[in-house]
């Protein structure tokens, strides 16, 4: 495992019996080093690349991270690939930002790239840059989209744990506008099941090269994600504060899981339901965790002239 550890980083995030396996090896350093990629590169068969600054609203404050990690890191990370051919299998992991709004209902693999921030077109053009290593080198990749992801152990500064940590401090729930722009959220364990399948998959030749939309089908509006927190911790919708959109605000986000279900075999198997009853609960019993990550919750952007906190 290589990881720069930046703030969003944590090596607390591992379980015991992974840290402490035989089979793992922790390196610290960042995807744009030539030289430790090409090190590690050189001993692998398999290779899963989550690297990237992920934060749409911290892309807006500042994008250079944005680019450096996600655009010439993916760079590096496919010249050490080209001269490597021990390496059987590399899944990217993209985003579904790269679409920008959804232009139809549900959005196909094929659906048109127009992403909306800093991020999201960091994020494409590494999505791009995988796509044009593998129709010049035939490389052995394939590109997945994951849509918005939920969990343990996501950094606060993330709409769910942000709602809900704010709901167990009582304070209010901040809302970007009107709230009613809609995502398509997965349980991270379905995701990881996912790359599973792609990396044990027994016709690798069938999926190489592919793109994968990992979507439940299904969206949800924010303001319906704070209403139902709201009610799980008894609290009243006056509990909601509205502030300024966000800047380059994505409406609606639905996956299409036809091709996924096809070749892979996949659809999601924890609902939003019975997820967002699992997370809320792990933000209860490890509050030690989430209050150290509190002061990086919120980040300053100009909305209409005036600074807020988003």
């Amino acid at each position: 495992m290589l990881d720069s550890l930046t703030y969003a980083g944590n090596l607390d995030n591992i379980s015991d019996d992974i840290k402490f396996s035989s089979r793992f090896r922790f390196f610290y350093g960042s995807i744009t080093n030539q030289s430790l990629v090409d090190f590690l590169m050189n001993q692998a068969h398999f290779v899963v690349h989550f690297a990237a600054e992920s934060h749409v609203t911290r892309s807006i404050y500042d994008d250079t991270d944005f680019f450096v990690t996600d655009v010439m890191g993916t760079r590096t990370m496919m010249n050490s690939l080209v001269r490597h051919p021990n390496v059987e299998r590399y899944i990217h992991i993209s985003t579904s930002e790269v679409f920008g709004t959804a232009e139809q209902e549900p959005m196909s693999e094929t659906h048109p790239l127009n992403p909306r921030s800093p991020y999201a077109a960091a994020k494409a053009g590494a999505d791009r840059l995988v796509y044009a290593y593998w129709c010049t080198y035939n490389i052995p990749a394939v590109l997945v989209r994951p849509f918005n992801n939920f969990g343990p152990n996501q950094h606060t500064e993330k709409v769910i744990p942000r709602f809900i940590t704010d709901a167990i401090k009582g304070e209010p729930l901040t809302i970007h506008g009107t709230g009613n722009q809609k995502r398509d959220w997965v349980h991270t364990n379905d995701i990881a099941r996912a790359l599973d399948i792609i990396l044990h998959h027994s016709d690798f030749k069938k999926i190489k090269n592919q793109i994968f939309n990992l979507g439940s089908g299904k969206a949800i509006s924010i303001l319906d994600i704070a209403r139902i927190i709201l009610s799980k911790f008894n609290l009243p919708e006056n509990n909601l504060k509205f502030i300024g959109d966000r800047p380059g605000q994505v409406d609606l986000h639905i996956s299409s899981t036809e091709k996924t279900k096809a070749l892979l075999g996949w659809e999601p198997e924890i609902s939003f339901a019975d997820g967002i009853d699992e997370v809320i609960n792990w933000y209860k019993q490890n509050e030690e965790w989430w209050q150290k990550r509190e002061l990086l919750k919120l980040i300053p952007i100009f909305t209409d002239q005036k600074i807020e906190y988003q």
